[in-house]
């Protein structure tokens, strides 16, 4: 979802595109190939695909504006991981791949007002 699409009164969700955008920015800065941005089937959404030329790297790109609720990275459990499995596989039925070596990771943008975002890139998270 990008920015000029999200309703009025729907910060959470600018946040989050806004977190999308920078975090396929910085994947791009450190030489990944960014294949989709936010796919989507029936059973959920990818938020990031990318390659870094010898595996498919699929992201959940977690952003908050404190620690208030915890660390952005926390948000991600066993079942939210198990699901980005699920639809990884989708993905590669997608696009005609049968099969390829994947990394699953996480980048947590904490980006409190008015301040400079913080990235953490979390290789092999799940």
């Amino acid at each position: 979802m990008t920015a000029d699409v999200i309703p009025q009164g729907a910060s959470h969700l600018r946040t989050g595109a806004r977190g999308e955008t920078l975090a396929a920015r910085y994947l791009e800065s450190q030489g990944l190939v960014v294949l989709s941005r936010n796919w989507r089937c029936r059973e959920g959404e990818l938020d990031l695909v990318a390659t870094d030329g010898h595996r498919l790297v699929v992201v959940e790109v977690k952003t908050r504006t404190s620690t208030s609720h915890g660390p952005p990275a926390d948000a991600v459990d066993r079942h939210k991981a198990a699901r980005i499995r699920r639809l990884s596989r989708r993905w590669r039925v997608a696009h005609g791949i049968t099969w390829c070596a994947e990394r699953f990771d996480i980048v947590a943008v904490l980006w409190p007002p008015n301040e400079t975002p913080r990235i953490t890139h979390y290789r092999g998270a799940f």
